[in-house]
C-alpha cells in the first residue's frame, strides 16, 4: 500500500547496497513511505543482483532501515495518478519491472534471506517470498490487502498463494488478512523466526559461519522460540470448507451457512471488498494453480494493466490512500475469467 513520498533522501538512496565478506546486502531505505517501492527502486535491486551474480557470495540479505516496515508494497498511489492522467506506459514499466525482478529472485543462484521485522505487504512479499529464506520477528505483519483497494494480489501471488494447502491461499488473498509470525510460519510464507532484538545481527551471524547451512544458522539464532498459536491453524477447518468453494458466490453462501462468529465476521469483511477484485483474485488463484511462476506473472501483468484502468481501482485507492474516508463506492463491473491463453476477459470492458 502506498504512502506519501519520502523527502529525507534522494531517489538513488532509497536502496542501499553493499558487500561485506561473503554477504551481499540490499537495504530498503524509504522509511517515511514505509519502503513503498518505485520503478527506480526495483531497477536498483535488480541491477545489484545481476552485478553480484558471479561473485562468490554465500547469501544476499534483503532488509529495511525502517523500524516499522520491511516494505508496505508498491507505490499504488503513483499508479492511480498515472491512470488518472492516462500515463499507462509508466504503469506498464512499473509492473513489468517489478514482475521481472520477482522472477529473477525466484531463480537466483545465491541464497536470498529476507528479514521481515514489521509490515510486509503486497510488493514486500514479492521481495521476500520468492527467495529461499524468509525470517520473521514477533513484529512481522504480512498481508496481501489488494482487494481493499480494487486491485488483486499480484507479484506472483497467483503462483505462491494457489500452492498453499486447502483454502489458506484464497483466504489470505480474498480477505487481506494480516498474518503474524505464527501464521506466516504455519503457512510457509516465512521459513524462520528470529526475535526483533536479534534480527539485525543475522548478516554478521551468517558471515561468521559461511560453511554452516543457512537453515541451520537461522535455527541456531532462536532455538527456543515461543510463539502464540496461529489464528489460521485455529480456524483451518472453516477456512478449508468455505474458501475451497469454486466461485465467490458459493464461498459467500458457505460462510453465511457455517453458523460461527468467524464465518459471520469473514462474510462481513468480504462484503466490503470490490466484487470485481474478488472475482479476479478467485479466478487467478484457480488459473495459477496449474501454471509456473513465469506464466503466472505474465498473466498478472495483463490483468494489472486492465484493472488499473477500472473505476473500482481508481475508487479503491481514493478511499484508502487519497481521501482516506474508507468508504469506497464500488461499481457493478464483472470479471469474466481467462481464455485458453491466460488473457483476461471482461464482461464490462474498461
Amino acid at each position: 500500500m502506498a504512502t506519501a513520498p519520502s523527502p529525507e533522501v534522494s531517489a538513488d538512496q532509497h536502496v542501499l547496497t553493499a558487500v561485506s565478506g561473503s554477504i551481499g546486502s540490499i537495504r530498503l531505505n524509504r522509511p517515511r513511505a514505509l519502503n513503498a517501492i518505485t520503478t527506480e527502486m526495483v531497477a536498483a535491486i535488480d541491477s545489484s543482483l545481476r552485478a553480484w551474480a558471479t561473485e562468490p557470495l554465500t547469501a544476499v540479505v534483503v532488509s529495511s532501515s525502517s523500524e516499522k516496515a520491511f516494505c508496505a508494497g508498491g507505490d499504488i498511489r503513483a499508479v492511480q495518478e498515472n491512470s488518472l492522467t492516462g500515463n499507462y506506459a509508466a504503469n506498464e514499466r512499473f509492473f513489468a519491472t517489478e514482475y521481472s525482478l520477482n522472477l529473477h529472485m525466484s531463480g537466483y543462484q545465491t541464497p536470498l534471506v529476507a528479514l521481515i521485522d514489521g509490515i510486509c505487504m503486497g510488493g514486500g512479499l514479492g521481495l521476500s517470498v520468492h527467495g529461499g529464506f524468509r525470517v520473521v520477528s514477533e513484529k512481522a505483519s504480512l498481508a496481501m490487502p489488494e482487494t481493499t483497494i480494487g486491485f488483486f494480489p499480484d507479484i506472483g501471488a497467483s503462483y505462491f498463494l494457489s500452492r498453499l494447502p486447502g483454502g489458506l491461499g484464497a483466504y489470505i488473498g480474498l480477505t487481506g488478512y494480516r498474518l503474524d509470525a505464527a501464521d506466516a510460519l504455519y503457512t510457509g510464507l516465512a521459513t524462520h523466526f528470529v526475535p526483533s532484538a536479534d534480527i539485525n545481527a543475522v548478516p554478521q551471524f551468517l558471515a561468521e559461519s559461511p560453511r554452516v547451512p543457512i537453515d541451520e544458522s537461522l535455527r541456531r539464532m532462536a532455538p527456543h522460540a515461543l510463539l502464540e498459536d496461529s489464528y489460521l491453524a485455529t480456524h483451518r477447518q472453516g477456512i478449508d470448507w468455505c474458501f475451497m468453494a469454486p466461485t465467490v458466490e458459493e464461498l459467500l453462501r458457505r460462510l453465511r451457512t457455517h453458523d460461527s462468529a468467524w464465518a459471520f465476521e469473514t462474510a462481513e469483511i468480504l462484503e466490503t471488498k470490490s466484487l470485481q477484485s474478488l472475482q479476479v483474485t478467485s479466478a487467478l488463484l484457480a488459473w495459477g494453480r496449474q501454471h509456473d511462476l513465469r506464466r503466472c506473472l505474465e498473466t498478472e501483468l495483463d490483468v494489472a494493466l486492465r484493472v488499473t484502468r477500472t473505476a473500482d481501482f481508481i475508487e479503491g485507492v481514493r478511499a484508502a490512500l487519497v481521501d482516506k474516508d474508507r468508504t469506497p463506492r464500488w461499481s457493478r463491473s464483472q470479471f469474466a475469467g481467462f481464455d485458453a491463453f491466460g488473457k483476461s476477459q471482461w464482461a464490462d470492458p474498461a
